[in-house]
Order: C-alpha cells, then sequence, then structure tokens
C-alpha cells in the first residue's frame, strides 16, 4: 500500500518535470508526439490504483466483533454486522479485499480470537466473503 503511495508520487513528479522540459524545448514538429505522450502518461497515472483499504477503517468496522470473536459475547451484535457490511460493500478489488484479510488477521493475533468463533461471523451476519474466514488464511492466495 505504502509502495503504491510513494510511486504515485514518484509518477507524478516526473510527469511535471517531463512537462517542465518538453514546453522549454517544444517545436511544432514535435508537438504531436509530445502531446500523445502526454495524454498517454496521464492515463496512466489515472489508472494507477490508489491504497486499498486502511486497517484503521478495517479496524473501527470490525471493532464491534471483537466480543463475539473472543467468546466473550453470544452472538454478534448488530454494530458488528453493520461494520462488517459496510466493510463488504466497499470492496472493488482483489486487492481490496487481501487488505482487509490482513488487516482483521493482523487484529486477531493481538486479541485474542478464536476460530471457532470468527468462523461463524459471516453466516451469522449474512455476508458472503468467498473464502475461509480463519486466522490461518492466507490473505495473498484470496482472488
Amino acid at each position: 500500500i505504502q509502495q503504491a503511495k510513494v510511486l504515485t508520487r514518484y509518477l507524478k513528479a516526473l510527469f511535471k518535470s517531463l512537462l517542465r522540459e518538453l514546453l522549454c524545448h517544444l517545436t511544432m514538429k514535435n508537438l504531436f508526439f509530445s502531446m500523445v505522450f502526454m495524454v498517454s502518461l496521464i492515463f496512466f497515472l489515472a489508472n494507477v490504483s490508489e491504497a486499498a483499504i486502511a486497517c484503521g477503517t478495517v479496524d473501527a468496522k470490525a471493532a464491534a466483533c471483537v466480543g463475539f470473536a473472543t467468546g466473550k459475547a453470544p452472538t454478534p451484535t448488530s454494530a458488528c454486522c453493520s461494520g462488517l457490511q459496510q466493510l463488504a460493500q466497499s470492496v472493488k478489488t482483489v486487492d481490496d479485499k487481501k487488505a482487509i484479510c490482513r488487516c482483521l488477521k493482523a487484529g486477531a493475533k493481538s486479541l485474542g480470537v478464536q476460530d471457532r468463533f470468527l468462523s461463524k461471523i459471516p453466516s451469522a451476519c449474512g455476508i458472503k466473503v468467498g473464502f475461509p474466514v480463519s486466522t490461518a488464511t492466507n490473505c495473498e492466495t484470496i482472488h
């Protein structure tokens, strides 16, 4: 995620530098090729994916699930289900799914989440996730 932000900043700085250089040395003969290059670069920059969903967002949406996931509450709360449904709706790409998975796994380790409760949350909340919900899930194999 951080690498994507750094790459985006670098490419934007490179684009600005190239644009300044082109404008200083532009001739009519090269105008067409320069414009094609700039338009191509703009489309490339527009398609560079932004950072996936941040762990702070994931943690905030999933916080209400901790009681059930640790075995301290008998059922997931409505706030838990609501937060997870909002997370599910925010998924736009596979990278979003992977990011959410990584964030949840990191939080689960530190909070003492138990798989036997964690695995029940999607069905209890009526959410389809498309992969096994477990602290052992390999987030990088999600598709």
